[in-house]
């Protein structure tokens, strides 16, 4: 198998985020960062850049070919129009670009909340209000709060947007076609663009299926943002893909030349190899998910039966739910007490106050220690 979980001392010797952020007692099952060992055909990329001395500008259009062969063989999902692509530095500065696209300062954004905090930070650097639509407590778009929200937000501009998160973060939830044409035919009765972020796509888990948000019917003017930044673990290697509905399609030739120039050359060509070449890696890396998420689910029910958990359909996140534990901040007693690093659902906005999201993406060793480490912080309070 081309998959492997990194050992423990290996990961001590990582700089990222994840590994440095805490000290050396601490677990980090937070930021969205994999504790995989990098995928073959990546590394050999990586070292024939190397070889080659291939350390300029970006160009072509390899890394957008790479993934439209990529969704065309998972999902049956077709970019037909190279002009329907753009390169961006990375999925949050295509979030970004698209919102300029669409509007500007006081055109309204809606979001579901609990979302991915970088939502509420790129809607506040561009100066635009956010509208929320919290999600139903399955953790799934909810109809009953999304068409009010659009509605206000139409009210408020007729340059409004919606920022999907699909799959969503932090609930895992992915949304089936059925709900996703709902959001289509609600946006488009009330004149408002979508932008779905689509970073997790390649990471659904067995009994769900990823759907484009641009292969529903009525996305025509929508904006999508894709990477195989998470599906490969590559969020240090900065490149993405800007995809737009056929209406949408001219505005991508409104984004100004140093957007693409911000992308790295390297990270292209990583990501292009990614989508081109690794699928075998991915599909053993989703059964190793496959395996934590029940692993989790067994541990969770046995140990702290008190957290409330839903099994997410896909990403490599679970979103936890402490209200019944008492504690007032649950992601700083468990950093704290346990050693264990989750991020705080307080962050994710409204639905977020008791949870805490963690990442399992880690081996199966690393993954029990933590929950034992939380039972016995549990315990000790107690």
């Amino acid at each position: 198998m081309s998959f492997e979980w990194a050992s423990l001392a290996e990961l001590r010797t990582r700089t990222s985020a994840k590994w440095r952020r805490y000290g050396e007692a601490v677990l980090p099952l937070w930021v969205a960062e994999m504790d995989a060992r990098l995928a073959p055909v990546v590394r050999e990329a990586l070292e024939g850049v190397l070889a080659r001395g291939d350390t300029g500008y970006p160009w072509g259009a390899d890394y957008a070919e790479a993934y439209r062969a990529f969704a065309r063989e998972r999902w049956g999902f077709d970019v037909a129009d190279p002009a329907a692509v753009a390169l961006v530095p990375d999925v949050m500065h295509g979030v970004a670009e698209a919102l300029a696209l669409i509007g500007g300062p006081g055109d309204p954004v809606v979001v579901t909340p609990p979302v991915y905090p970088p939502f509420f930070a790129v809607a506040a650097r561009a100066k635009r209000p956010v509208v929320e639509a919290p999600l139903d407590p399955r953790g799934r778009i909810d109809p009953t709060t999304l068409e009010p929200a659009l509605a206000r937000a139409a009210a408020a501009s007729p340059r409004a947007a919606l920022l999907l998160s699909n799959p969503h973060n932090p609930t895992g939830t992915v949304p089936t076609g059925a709900e996703l044409a709902r959001v289509a035919s609600l946006a488009r009765a009330h004149g408002v663009v979508v932008v779905s972020d689509e970073i997790h796509s390649p990471l659904v888990l067995a009994g769900a299926r990823f759907t484009p948000y641009l292969s529903v019917e009525g996305t025509e003017d929508a904006l999508a943002v894709v990477s195989a930044s998470k599906g490969w673990n590559l969020a240090g290697l900065k490149a993405a893909l800007l995809l737009a509905g056929p209406a949408r399609a001219p505005d991508l030739a409104r984004l100004p030349e140093s957007v693409a120039h911000g992308a790295g050359h390297v990270a292209a060509i990583a990501h292009g190899a990614a989508f081109a070449a690794g699928g075998p890696w991915l599909d053993d890396l989703l059964g190793a998910l496959e395996m934590n998420r029940r692993l989790l689910g067994a541990l969770l029910a046995e140990r702290l039966p008190g957290v409330g958990y839903r099994a997410p359909e896909g990403t490599y996140l679970a979103w936890l739910d402490c209200a019944e534990l008492g504690l007032v901040d649950p992601a700083g007693f468990f950093l704290e007490a346990a050693g264990v690093a989750l991020s705080p659902g307080p962050d994710f906005g409204t639905g977020g106050s008791s949870a805490v999201r963690l990442n399992f993406a880690t081996s199966p060793a690393i993954l029990t220690e933590a929950i034992e480490r939380m039972v016995g912080a549990l315990a000790r309070r107690r």
